[in-house]
């Protein structure tokens, strides 16, 4: 009887049955792993202490603590933070209890998605924390200075796991292939697009391998194609190609809606890109140059509201902070557009970069010592909070000898035609120093 279940019970996912047997064969978290690298010498420490796996799905945080417990010889007794309440840590504890009492082994109580748990679950772990009963490991896609309580932060130390690159999912993939799927070969296209859909989750790119293992097998193919994935695979496999051509051209379709003021565009695209899986702190960071680059000091304001996004959605996660990003992009669509300073800034640049070291003039210098104003240094420098105006007409701050240049245009739009309305009153005033010198 024993043997006819064995034969019938489903084989495991193709993640699992890969899943590294030591932290040799871990992919990725080189940074980590190297040699010499911190969690390489937790490892070969020999002494377990209490962490937090911080980074995003599929980067191996359950993976490194069950090699923990394998090369601890420890008993690992995971939890989900979304499943589990205060009875199941009492039951974690209770057998980590008997665990020590009957065989005198030490236990990892592996928490999966912490910051799901709230302040009092959170604190249920201290005590047993702090007695050594337990190595408490904590896994969270989220920042754990927002969502862990910094009474049990403090007593863990916090990892920081990154995304799989391109190199290493493409690792992955041929080790999943040889062991998992020798009958299959792919196309270099076919290749690419599923590394570029997994977007640095290895369990989504053994998933989608194992999908294309039951489909091939389904339709009687052995080799697999471009064509195969778009007419075989889910819808978004087809719309988003991270590192691809599509991703380049889906990012450039959003800025470019952004600065041409058209927020019903410019939500669209966003939308289309969360909705394929772009990483959305990756279009945070985009939302925020988009501020500077094209809004500029037309409107100040979405430098700010940029940021603020972007914490928003560190602190909120998916699918709240999302909407976050959404209405940044939606004021950006419709705020005043300046690249001026851009503009300026690359000129300045450029000009710096062919001109040669100019000395700061005397008069512009600090004088903190009685050597330095023997030397003149500050001398016949202009306090303009003392002038009329609050502004030294006709003062010089470039360098001596240094050819005019008027690197910063403002625009005459938003608060920008403001500045430029003051910029000009101020050059009015340098002309009648001028002529009265």
């Amino acid at each position: 009887m024993p043997d006819l279940f064995s034969r019938n019970a489903p084989a495991a996912p193709l993640a699992e049955r890969l899943r590294p047997k030591h932290i040799d064969e871990v992919i990725g978290q080189t940074h980590l792993l190297g040699p010499g690298r911190p969690l390489r010498l937790a490892f070969e420490s020999g002494k377990l202490h209490s962490m937090i796996l911080w980074g995003p799905p599929g980067v191996g945080k359950t993976t490194l603590a069950r090699l923990m417990a394998s090369a601890f010889d420890a008993e690992f007794v995971p939890l989900s933070a979304v499943l589990s309440g205060v009875k199941d840590i009492r039951d974690a504890i209770a057998q980590a209890e008997l665990t020590l009492q009957q065989g005198g082994r030490h236990t990892i109580l592996f928490v999966d998605e912490v910051h799901r748990f709230n302040k009092s679950q959170q604190d249920a772990f201290l005590p047993f924390v702090e007695q050594g009963l337990v190595t408490f490991i904590g896994a969270t896609t989220e920042n754990p200075s927002f969502e862990v309580n910094s009474a049990l932060l403090s007593r863990a130390q916090v990892y920081v796991l990154q995304s799989l690159s391109e190199a290493e999912l493409g690792q992955l993939f041929e080790r999943a292939r040889q062991a998992a799927l020798p009958e299959l070969a792919f196309d270099v296209a076919a290749k690419e697009r599923i590394i570029g859909y997994a977007d640095g989750d290895a369990r989504r790119l053994l998933n989608v391998l194992e999908q294309l293992s039951t489909a091939s097998q389904t339709a009687g193919v052995t080799h697999i194609t471009a064509t195969f994935l778009d007419n075989t695979l889910a819808q978004n496999l087809r719309r988003f190609d991270k590192g691809g051509e599509a991703f380049y051209d889906q990012i450039s379709a959003l800025h470019k809606s952004v600065r041409g003021s058209d927020p019903d565009a410019a939500l669209y695209w966003l939308v289309r890109m969360l909705d394929g899986g772009a990483d959305p702190r990756y279009l945070a960071r985009r939302i925020v140059r988009m501020a500077w680059e094209d809004i500029g000091l037309a409107d100040p304001r979405a430098m700010q509201i940029a940021l603020e996004a972007a914490q928003t959605y560190e602190r909120l996660g998916s699918p709240e902070g999302e909407l976050a990003l959404a209405q940044a992009v939606i004021y950006f669509a419709v705020a005043a557009k300046s690249n001026a300073g851009y503009v300026a800034y690359n000129a300045a640049r450029a000009f710096v970069s062919r001109d040669g070291s100019r000395p700061v003039p005397l008069h512009l210098r600090n004088a903190p010592t009685r050597l330095m104003k023997e030397l003149e240094y500050g001398k016949g420098y202009r306090y303009a909070h003392d002038e009329s105006e609050g502004y030294a007409a006709g003062e010089n701050y470039f360098p001596e000898g240094m050819p005019e240049v008027s690197f910063y245009q403002p625009t005459e739009r938003g608060l920008e035609a403001k500045i430029a309305e003051k910029l000009a009153h101020l050059r009015e005033l340098d002309a009648k120093a001028k002529n009265k010198n």
